[in-house]
């Protein structure tokens, strides 16, 4: 927890709440040194107000003049406006700068001619290292000489510079290099928050929140807590997110308020987030003409429902100019759409889409459209065709700045799913990748899964084949990616301690998709837990390592097997119920029966799913004997003896890896137990906490599945365990 902070008024940070990976420790090598903060905005305001904070901690100085020690650290706008198109609001409106920043002012003039010759020679190295425009985000790193130079052709992105240097630590102030260019893959780097402005009687404060209630509404208004508030744009900003939407996707009659009368909410947290580059977007519901205008109609080809939401969101961006746009989920789990009205996704999203775009607002328009009263004895019914199925038809008529929001895989964020086939289905339209940061299918932040590596997969998954685009490409062609919030009011943000790195993982790994996954977790680590604080740094590191790499492939192991997913209880989605959903109207996942279980989604035998894939997808996941083992229960329906690549049969895999499961979450727990000493002991205790609760439902995952598989198949362990 926070200790021995300083009294600043100007301090972003609330004191009650852990400091994740930006704990005052982490600004020891900026704090410590002179520098000079270069340029006017207010983004450059906060990038000094960060500078002088970790100097009032740690000693160190700093000034917007020329005048005084010479600067170990230099941060300067370049003096060079980004130009139309380079930004999003060329032909793609919703630029990530805000309409209230100035997005390149050029800096008061350097009189002192030493710091006048460092700059020159640091613009100088940008220019002939050929790096070109850093635009609205982008920045460079120099050292030259004894000075370390960060350039940014606007705020925001000195803002992300001196993050970066954050990251950097001592190393930031080592031995001379040439410029080095650094720029987000992906334009617009999104949360979606699921909190409820009223406490649902069923879904409570936050939907699928499992770090307690909303940071961000507070007994029906906006929270009172602003310096929480402030303090999480701060970690956004610091792990490189851009845009939050803040309240849920499903929204309900309070919520929709928040488009009209209730929007000085939506504004108040707006201003708290707008000194960290952070733009606010809002959920909202598609029959808000009806619920909150008065309409009789939500038709979106009715005149006057155009005219509805042009007016409305002229009064949005007149009370918040740098608004970001809507996002709707429509059609889907009873939420009202155009289906209503007979008409199409794409008549609903360039309704709203029209309205934004004299704004330069987007339309987030949710591709999780499916139906939820299937009857589970039809076997022709498939959730996983439904969001492909309908909007595949609709590609190139959505407005272009519309962005379809598809998540990663075809069901619901299961442990495993292929990547959703819709990402390679709409050239002719801009796609968002959705995930899933809070861990609704993956332990809830009561079991230690760190997402970066699956992420990773999903993003370098090149839906055409080897020599194809990546979905990494796509987004960052598009719509950029997009996922669920992790954080509560928790004083540990999300609950896990641990769990903090799958929130700083999504945000880097959304700046940049090629970084490693365990190099973005050595970032997480060296900046939550001070090597300088532990008595042994290494074997800290190397500890968090061993727990944390492969611990979605841990959950997957004592979880659902190969691929199948589904097997939770109902509602609430914590535990195992192998049967819980298998005969209701959500949709039957693994239909295992005496002789054999999985889905047979193929074009020949079964659902035709695999036919939504181009080649030579379409074709690896027909064959049960191509289809990689991890999917095999996703695609085809098997015998327990059939034989995986591995060697083992179905059911011993099934076997196999649930005792393996179990047995790694105990070696967690034993590694865990000898970090007492080497982290705080407050942290440590509730990760040990968290780890037994892991334990315990491991060990219940690993005796339901066994024993019902057993019961089913009659086929005994090869090794003679007992199975329940």
């Amino acid at each position: 927890m926070r200790r021995n902070r300083p009294e600043c008024d100007t301090s972003p940070d609330p004191t009650d709440v852990h400091p994740a990976w930006l704990p005052p420790a982490a600004f020891r090598a900026v704090g410590s040194r002179h520098t000079l903060v270069h340029g006017d905005g207010l983004l450059v305001d906060t990038v000094l107000r960060e500078v002088r904070l970790a100097c009032a901690t740690h000693g160190g100085t700093v000034r917007r003049s020329a005048d005084g020690p010479p600067a170990h650290l230099v941060l300067a706008l370049t003096g060079r406006s980004p130009q139309p198109a380079e930004t999003e609001a060329a032909g793609r409106p919703g630029g990530t700068a805000p309409a209230t920043e100035p997005s390149g002012r050029t800096p008061s003039v350097v009189n002192d001619d030493g710091m006048r010759r460092v700059l020159d020679a640091a613009r100088a190295d940008l220019a002939a290292a050929g790096g070109g425009p850093l635009g609205d985000e982008g920045y460079a790193v120099v050292r030259h000489g004894e000075v370390t130079v960060v350039l940014a052709d606007a705020p925001a992105g000195l803002l992300h510079g001196l993050f970066h240097v954050v990251r950097l630590g001592e190393s930031a102030f080592g031995a001379p290099h040439p410029a080095r260019a650094y720029r987000p893959v992906m334009r617009r780097r999104m949360l979606d928050h699921w909190d409820n402005v009223d406490v649902h009687p069923v879904m409570g404060q936050v939907e699928r929140g499992y770090a307690g209630g909303s940071i961000l509404w507070r007994d029906g208004r906006a929270h009172p807590d602003r310096a929480r508030v402030r303090a999480y744009a701060r970690l956004l900003a610091g792990c490189g997110i851009n845009a939050v939407s803040v309240n849920n996707v499903n929204v309900h009659a309070t919520e929709a308020r928040l488009l009209t009368d209730r929007l000085d909410d939506v504004a108040e947290i707006a201003d708290d987030l707008r000194s960290y580059g952070i733009r606010v977007h809002l959920s909202v519901n598609f029959a808000a003409p009806v619920m909150v205008g008065g309409l009789s109609t939500a038709d979106p080809l009715d005149e006057k429902v155009r005219a509805w939401w042009v007016e409305t969101t002229a009064r949005v961006y007149a009370r918040i100019p740098d608004f970001g746009g809507y996002l709707v989920k429509a059609d889907s789990e009873g939420q009202p759409g155009p289906f209503s009205y007979g008409r199409d996704h794409a008549d609903g999203a360039n309704l709203l889409a029209e309205a934004l775009a004299p704004y330069g607002g987007v339309m987030h328009w949710r591709a999780f459209v499916y139906n939820h009263r299937q009857d589970w004895r039809d076997r022709s019914t498939d959730r996983a065709r439904a969001a492909h199925d309908t909007f595949a038809p609709l590609d190139g008529r959505f407005q272009d700045n519309v962005i379809v929001q598809v998540k990663h895989g075809p069901v619901d964020f299961q442990t495993r799913e292929p990547v959703s086939p819709v990402i390679a289905a709409m050239p002719g339209t801009r796609l968002a990748v959705e995930f899933q940061v809070t861990q609704e299918y993956t332990g809830q932040q009561r079991h230690v899964c760190y997402l970066a590596p699956w992420w990773h997969e999903v993003l370098r998954f090149t839906p055409w084949g080897d020599d194809g685009p990546t979905v990494a490409d796509v987004a960052a062609d598009g719509g950029g990616l997009a996922a669920v919030s992790n954080v509560g009011d928790d004083p540990f943000w999300t609950g896990h301690p641990l769990a903090q790195a799958n929130l700083y993982a999504y945000g880097r790994l959304a700046w940049d998709p090629r970084l490693r996954p365990e190099d973005v977790l050595d970032e997480w680590i060296d900046l939550t837990f001070d090597p300088a604080a532990s008595a042994d740094p290494e074997l800290l590191r190397r500890t968090l390592h061993e727990i944390m790499d492969d611990s979605w492939r841990t959950y997957e192991r004592y979880t659902a097997p190969l691929g199948v997913g589904f097997m939770v209880r109902p509602g609430h989605h914590y535990g195992p119920d192998v049967d819980g959903y298998e005969y209701t109207a959500w949709g039957t996942y693994h239909f295992a029966d005496r002789d054999g279980v999985g889905v047979d989604r193929t074009r020949a035998t079964g659902t035709g799913f695999t036919g939504q894939y181009p080649p030579p997808w379409s074709q690896v996941y027909e064959s049960p004997e191509q289809c990689p083992d991890e999917l095999l229960l996703f695609f085809h329906h098997v015998r327990y003896d059939h034989v995986l690549r591995s060697g083992s049969t179905v059911v011993q895999h099934i076997y196999d890896t649930h005792f393996a499961g179990v047995a790694e979450v105990t070696a967690m727990s034993d590694r865990w137990a000898a970090l007492a000493g080497l982290v705080d002991p407050v942290v440590h205790a509730r990760v040990d906490e968290r780890l037994a609760e892991q334990q315990r439902s491991a060990q219940e995952w690993c005796d339901q599945v066994n024993a019902y598989f057993h019961r089913k198949s009659g086929v005994p362990d090869v090794y003679g365990r007992p199975l329940y």
